[in-house]
């Protein structure tokens, strides 16, 4: 029985990759320090080859057993947990990823580093292609997330130069499903929020700036696809189905047979225009690509997210 430790485990997209792990007969060790995860997330895990266990990794830390795979998914994600937590985040970026690759160094085990989108910036190059080097705003509010990323990745890139480590890279693009917490400043949870409660949605700009979501599980599915592989170069894994922001909000009002209205506020700073990855490498390299379309997708999110705050179950 193969072992994955999972950084930042009881968060959005690690407590799904636990799940999918004990799904697949993983013994899973799962690692958080609870700052934006929650136990919530890891409640229903009943297994004895589960073990939570409550660890900073900014500090030094060790596990006693044989590790396989390390999924360092570990971070503040969303724009209001790293504009709240700027310093940790770049910590979580510079000394847990390098305390996590010593750790996968010592195991000799696969590591996969969760990287994201926001490495392009707002990109000059559409869609984005793992070629790209980015445009991004090193000094701006998203620059802590972002330069942190970019640093994890370089550390990832010397570990396996130098070192021999075993690593590999996803950029993660946005990502949707159960279990998103409301409030936490991402476009889909804010507008499911507004439209369940019948408040008006507040799409930021003109709603022209465009989005790539990806169901969870089909991200879960890539993810595990890209460290079960040989590959070490980074890998784009989300939705290449582009849709304008202003769309989005249109379908969740749809989908929930709201009676809000939509409202405009101003764009936040260095908030990218568009976004859209260039899956081509996953589906060469990993034979992936999602299956799970956005309509499809919001209806299993509409459902867990009412049914979780109380709410009727929307068909």
């Amino acid at each position: 029985m193969p072992t994955s430790l999972v950084t930042g485990g009881a968060g959005f997209l690690g407590s799904h990759l636990c799940d999918y792990l004990l799904a697949r007969d993983h013994r899973v060790i799962c690692v958080d320090n609870l700052e934006t995860g929650s136990l919530r997330n890891i409640a229903h895990i009943r297994t004895a080859n589960f073990e939570f266990r409550m660890l900073d990794i900014t500090s030094h830390y060790e596990v006693a057993e044989p590790v396989d795979l390390i999924f360092h998914m570990a971070s503040p994600a969303s724009p209001i947990d790293y504009a709240r937590l700027p310093l940790h985040t770049l910590k979580v970026g510079a000394y847990g990823t390098h305390n996590t690759l010593g750790l996968a160094k010592a195991k000799r085990a696969r590591f996969l580093l969760a990287s994201t989108s926001e490495v392009y910036g707002d990109p000059l190059v559409h869609p984005q292609p793992e070629t790209y080097w980015g445009n991004v705003n090193p000094i701006g509010p998203r620059g802590v997330y972002d330069e942190a990323k970019r640093y994890a990745e370089a550390l990832a890139m010397a570990y396996l130069r130098q070192q021999g480590v075993d690593t590999c890279i996803a950029r993660i693009f946005n990502t949707f499903g159960p279990r998103l917490r409301a409030n936490d400043g991402r476009a889909i949870p804010a507008f499911l929020g507004q439209a369940l409660t019948d408040r008006p949605l507040t799409v930021f700009g003109d709603g022209s700036q465009t989005r790539s979501f990806c169901y969870v599980d089909d991200l879960i599915r890539g993810l595990v696809a890209l460290a079960e592989s040989e590959v070490h170069e980074p890998v784009n894994i989300g939705n290449p189905n582009e849709m304008s922001l202003l769309e989005m909000a249109e379908l969740v009002v749809e989908l929930t047979d709201s009676r809000s209205e939509i409202v405009f506020e101003a764009l936040p700073v260095d908030d990218p225009q568009v976004r859209q990855p260039d899956i081509s490498r996953a589906k060469d390299l990993l034979g992936w690509e999602p299956e799970i379309d956005v309509r499809e997708g919001l209806r299993r999110t509409i459902a867990e997210y009412t049914e979780r705050l109380g709410g009727p179950v929307i068909p």
